[in-house]
């Protein structure tokens, strides 16, 4: 793929079926329930035994109708000749899908990240091709996620909700707000002395906020 267009997608609610039954099949259904999916089908005559018990297996070979409805298709099989037809078929049907082998002729749509996830922080990394050293390189950043980020990321999920419904601030004050949020001294203020300073803090340079911070 000599395009990569970077994007977090909501899989809450989408079919996603992945032909394919072994271990690179257990990394994408895992990585998928992190992400919030609910469906997702695995299609395969043999499925390793460390699946997910909450995926739906379907233990046939492949068949085309077996993408019908789906909202996403990943082509994990150790069978280069399967994973070339469930990409034909995917794009037959105008599906994305994602290809585990690589094939310049038949590509898929889209690659997965090596992704470090730490509650509400979500770090990507990818390097045009090379997943293990894209490996390395998130394990070379993991040190530096700490609680002092995803501390900040969960209160910043509900604190904007809470000052998006008070309307008392306009967006240009909203988009600066959240950058003061994002500032080091915010961050070691919440690390340090916790919740209710920080608010105490936005307060004093955001008063029309004093009612509405919980």
């Amino acid at each position: 793929m000599p395009h990569n267009y970077p994007l977090l997608l909501d899989v809450s609610d989408r079919l996603i079926v992945i032909v394919g039954g072994g271990e690179v099949a257990v990394r994408k259904a895992c990585g998928l329930i992190d992400a919030g999916a609910t469906r997702v089908r695995v299609i395969s005559p043999a499925v390793h035994d460390r699946m997910p018990a909450m995926i739906e297996v379907v233990r046939e070979p492949y068949r085309p109708e077996h993408l019908k409805g789906a909202g996403l298709v990943f082509a994990s099989t150790d069978d280069p000749h399967v994973n070339d037809q469930v990409v034909r078929d995917a794009h037959a049907m105008n599906l994305l899908v994602c290809r585990a082998d690589s094939d310049e002729t038949n590509a898929g749509d889209f690659a997965t990240p090596a992704i470090l996830r730490r509650g509400n922080v979500l770090v990507m990394v990818s390097t045009g091709g090379s997943p293990a050293l894209a490996a390395k390189l998130r394990d070379a950043m993991a040190p530096h996620v700490t609680d002092r980020f995803t501390r900040m990321a969960d209160l910043m999920q509900s604190l904007r909700s809470q000052i998006h419904a008070a309307g008392s601030l306009a967006i240009s004050r909203r988009r600066e707000l959240f950058r003061t949020l994002a500032s080091d001294e915010a961050l070691d203020l919440l690390n340090r002395d916790g919740k209710q300073a920080l608010f105490e803090w936005i307060i004093r340079q955001y008063p029309e906020l004093e009612h509405h911070l919980k």
